[in-house]
């Protein structure tokens, strides 16, 4: 597993009641209205997602994730043990999986004890366990391997269309459907969790970004499992990033346009298909890890939820936004009740 040796340097203590626990829509607000922190190098506005188009210049362009997302959790049970629950995170280039098992009944932790050839039965799947993926190395904190090349066989997709839930780590309030986990952009089925910063949007403001003279582009990344612990490198994903969309983002720069990533997948990917000072047309599996010390070449702006003490997503805001300006944002959404994870609220860095 690989570990980072660059570490956060914004410092925040999450409010006990930080995570959103449903959906907004179960909360009584429009998909587009959670709070939006919009952070700048003039200060901390506080809006709502809605207002997106109006922190926007003509000229700009929002760089959207077109992944949509599958059910990839499944009930299982361990050969010779109990129940746990598995997370499918990747189908890899040779048909082998990369999986997490997780604690059951509602995924709070990860597995950590477990070795090669250990084997666990969902119905008539089996997935067993070959080796940790993408490396040998252990977690990073010692105690074991969290992610895992495996094999399943039997008819995993129609295990997953009739048992698959949407994967989740017990701090919602209940189980959502699927289409709770869709975002307007997401029309390529194949990513393990949701590309949840782009979730906020809708028609309506798709619309009222096009009218203020805003583009959109699209880029793909299917996303693997989120869940890393402390000082852990997310793991490999595919993408892909059309030639149009390399030339439209080239095109911004040129007349200088900012290019606003909606995510951090967004940013993965159009950083993973720079070639020199250009991007390009690319696709495949990458592996890029964007930091302070190898910060990004053509993203400018950033769309982004609420992250986790120590993980790298946080690191990637710090290379886009500048860590001053993250600390100062992090400071104001601790302090003004902002709301976590993938159904929480957002923030708008344009450094």
């Amino acid at each position: 597993m690989r570990t980072l040796t660059e570490q956060p340097t914004t410092r925040f203590a999450p409010p006990a009641e930080a995570t959103a626990p449903a959906p907004p829509e179960a909360r009584g607000l429009a998909r587009d209205a959670v709070r939006l922190l919009v952070a700048t190098r003039d200060g901390i506005t506080h809006a709502r997602f809605h207002d997106l188009a109006g922190h926007l210049r003509p000229g700009d362009l929002v760089v959207v994730n077109t992944s949509g997302t599958e059910a990839r959790e499944l009930d299982a049970v361990a050969s010779g043990g109990g129940p746990v629950v598995v997370h499918l995170a990747s189908r890899l280039d040779d048909g082998s999986w990369v999986v997490e098992v997780r604690t059951a009944p509602h995924a709070e932790q990860a597995v950590l004890d477990a070795r090669p050839g250990d084997r666990f039965l969902a119905g008539s799947v089996a997935v067993t366990l070959v080796r940790p993926y993408p490396g040998a190395a252990s977690s990073p904190t010692g105690t074991g391997n969290r992610l895992w090349r495996a094999r399943v066989s039997g008819p995993v997709a129609e295990r997953l269309a009739s048992h698959g839930r949407p994967i989740a780590y017990g701090y919602l309030d209940r189980a959502y459907p699927l289409s709770v986990y869709q975002t307007v952009f997401g029309i390529r089925p194949g990513s393990a969790e949701m590309p949840s910063a782009g979730r906020p949007f809708t028609d309506a403001l798709v619309t009222a970004l096009v009218t203020r003279g805003v583009a959109i582009a699209p880029i793909t990344l299917h996303t693997g499992v989120s869940s890393q612990e402390a000082g852990e490198a997310p793991q490999p994903e595919w993408f892909e990033v059309p030639a149009a969309t390399a030339r439209l983002v080239d095109t911004t720069r040129k007349a200088g346009g900012r290019v606003v990533a909606v995510g951090t997948t967004v940013t993965r990917a159009l950083e993973s298909a720079v070639d020199g000072s250009h991007l390009v047309a690319r696709s495949g599996w990458t592996e890029r890890v964007v930091t302070p010390h190898d910060p990004p070449v053509v993203v400018t702006g950033l769309v982004t939820g609420w992250h986790d003490p120590q993980a790298s997503h946080l690191l990637l805001v710090e290379a886009v936004a500048g860590p001053a300006l993250t600390q100062r944002a992090y400071d104001a959404a601790t302090a003004g009740g902002y709301r976590w994870h993938e159904f929480g609220d957002a923030a708008l860095y344009l450094p």
